[in-house]
C-alpha cells in the first residue's frame, strides 16, 4: 500500500515537480474537509507550521449559516481565527486529484494556542486519551453506506432535488451483477483511497436501491474518524468527477431504506484483546460486559452524536435493518448492539444506530465516553436479547426524533463530566438551531397534503 507521507517525501515530490498542491483541511462540525489549498512551496516553507481559518466554520450548519447563541463564536465578538495546526502524520497523496497532497489540521485558539475543545479532532482525543491512561487502546472501524445516482450533483441541484434516480433499480445487495454496473466509480474509490494508505477491504452492494457500502480495515480511534472523513469525501469526488452523484443522507426516500454508518469497537491493552475471555460462553471478558453496558445504559444521552439533523431519525423504522430499541443481542441485526465474533479474540460490539450523516470524531468519541463510564461504574450486562427485536415492546427505544436527542445530550451527566459543559452545550445549540431551521420551512408534504384537503 502506498500511503502517508512523510515532509521529506513532501520536500522530494516538489523538487521532482510531482506535487504542486497540498490541501490543509480541518473537520467541522458535520464532519467536512473545510481548508484551503496551498502551493507545496508555500507549504514547505511556512504553512506547515500553522495558517489560520474564520472560528464561524466550527459555529455552522450544512449551509454554512452563522446562527446565533454559540458562545464560542459571534457577531457580537466578530468572528475571528482559530489556528490550523497541520498534523503531519496524516499527510498523504490524494491521487484522484492530479498532483496533490492533503494534510488534516488540529484546531487552536488564536491567543492561547490551546486546542479548541468542541473540534472535533479533539473531543475524540480526550476520549481517546482517558483510555490511555486507563492502560487501552480503542481499536475501531466505521461502514460507510451511501446511494450512488445517476445524474450529477449539480443536475440534481438544478432540478430541485426532485424525481431522484438511484444508479440501480433494485435490491443490490451482495449482487455483484449491479456492482459491476457501478464499478466505473467504485473501482478507482478502492483503489484511490488505498493509495492515499487507507486501508480499504472491500466495497459492496447494499440493501437499498443504489446503495453502496465501503468497508475500511479496523484501526485506533483517531485513525478510524480520520480514515472515513477522507473516504467520505472522496466518494463524493470520485463520484462527480465520473458524473455521478453520492449521498450520505441518512434517508433519501420514505419508501426505500435509509443509509447508515456502523461501528464496530473493542478495547486492547498489550497488543492483546482485552474483550475477549475464552473461558465466557461467548467469549466477552468482564471489562467488555461492562463497557457494553455503559453503551447501552448512556445510548439516549449520546444518539445526537450519531443522528444530528431531522431526517436523521426517519431511518429508525421496523423491519428495515435500522434499530428501534436499544438492546443488545448476538449477531442479530435486529437490535440496537450486535455482539459480533464471539468465542474468538475478534470479539467486538457494533452500534447500529449511527446513520451515515454522523461526525465520525463525535460518534466514536461518544461511545467511548459511555463505554468508559460503564467501566468505572462497573455495570451488570443484561441477557442478550434473542429473536425479533422489533417484535418487542417499546421500552428502550432509540429517541424518537431530534428534539428528543437534544434534551437527553443537554441533560447528560455523563457527557458533560467526559466531555465538558462546553462542548455539550455547543452540540445542543447546534442541535436546537437545526429544529428552529425546519420549523420554519413549509415543506412539499404539507402543501401535498393541506393545499385542497384543509
Amino acid at each position: 500500500m502506498a500511503g502517508r507521507m512523510t515532509f521529506e517525501d513532501l520536500k522530494s515530490a516538489f523538487q521532482n515537480g510531482s506535487v504542486d498542491t497540498v490541501l490543509v483541511c480541518m473537520v467541522d462540525m458535520q464532519g467536512r474537509l473545510m481548508g484551503k489549498r496551498f502551493h507545496v512551496a508555500n507549504f514547505l516553507e511556512s504553512a506547515h507550521e500553522e495558517t489560520h481559518c474564520c472560528n464561524y466554520l466550527l459555529a455552522t450548519d450544512l449551509d454554512m449559516a452563522t446562527p446565533d447563541g454559540y458562545a464560542a463564536a459571534s457577531w457580537e465578538a466578530g468572528y475571528g481565527d482559530y489556528v490550523m495546526r497541520p498534523d503531519l502524520d496524516t499527510l498523504r497523496p490524494l491521487p484522484w486529484l492530479e498532483g496533490t497532497v492533503m494534510v488534516l489540521c488540529d484546531i487552536l485558539d488564536h491567543h492561547t494556542h490551546e486546542e479548541v475543545a468542541h473540534s472535533p479532532r479533539a473531543v475524540l482525543k480526550r476520549q481517546v486519551a482517558r483510555l490511555t491512561g486507563m492502560g487501552f487502546v480503542p481499536m475501531m472501524a466505521t461502514e460507510l453506506e451511501f446511494v450512488l445516482f445517476e445524474k450529477s450533483l449539480e443536475e440534481l441541484r438544478a432540478g430541485g432535488y426532485r424525481n431522484l434516480k438511484p444508479y440501480s433499480g433494485y435490491n443490490e445487495d451482495y449482487h455483484i451483477l449491479q456492482t459491476t454496473k457501478e464499478e466505473h466509480v467504485m473501482r478507482p474509490v478502492r483503489n484511490h483511497l488505498w493509495a492515499a494508505g487507507i486501508p480499504v477491504e472491500n466495497t459492496k452492494g447494499e440493501a437499498g436501491i443504489g446503495q453502496e457500502e465501503l468497508n475500511i480495515k479496523y484501526a485506533p480511534a483517531m485513525d478510524t474518524a480520520d480514515y472515513h472523513t477522507i473516504a467520505k469525501h472522496a466518494v463524493k469526488e470520485i463520484a462527480w468527477q465520473n458524473g455521478r452523484a453520492a449521498s450520505f443522507i441518512a434517508k433519501w426516500s420514505h419508501d426505500d431504506l435509509g443509509s447508515s454508518s456502523h461501528v464496530h469497537q473493542s478495547l486492547w491493552q498489550d497488543d492483546q484483546p482485552a474483550f475477549f475471555d475464552e473461558k465466557d460462553p461467548l467469549g466477552m471478558s468482564r471489562l467488555m460486559k461492562r463497557y457494553v453496558a455503559g453503551l447501552v445504559k448512556y445510548a439516549p444521552d449520546y444518539t445526537y452524536f450519531l443522528a444530528p439533523y431531522v431526517n436523521s431519525y426517519k431511518r429508525f423504522v421496523k423491519g428495515s435493518f435500522a434499530p428501534t430499541r436499544i438492546i443488545w443481542s448476538v449477531d442479530n441485526r435486529t437490535a440496537g448492539f450486535r455482539l459480533c465474533g464471539a468465542n474468538t479474540r475478534g470479539v467486538r460490539i457494533e452500534c447500529r444506530i449511527g446513520g451515515s450523516d454522523m461526525n465520525p470524531y463525535l460518534a466514536l468519541a461518544a461511545q467511548l465516553a459511555a463505554g468508559i463510564r460503564g467501566i468505572e461504574e462497573q455495570l451488570k450486562l443484561a441477557l442478550p436479547a434473542i429473536g425479533d427485536v422489533y417484535a418487542g415492546d417499546d421500552s428502550g427505544s432509540i429517541p424518537a426524533n431530534l428534539r428528543d436527542a437534544r434534551e437527553t445530550l443537554a441533560g447528560s451527566a455523563m457527557l458533560r463530566t467526559a466531555m465538558g459543559d462546553d462542548v455539550v452545550d455547543h452540540y445542543a445549540r447546534a442541535a436546537e438551531w437545526e429544529l428552529e431551521e425546519f420549523g420554519r420551512v413549509v415543506t412539499d408534504y404539507e402543501i401535498a397534503r393541506g393545499f385542497e384537503k384543509a
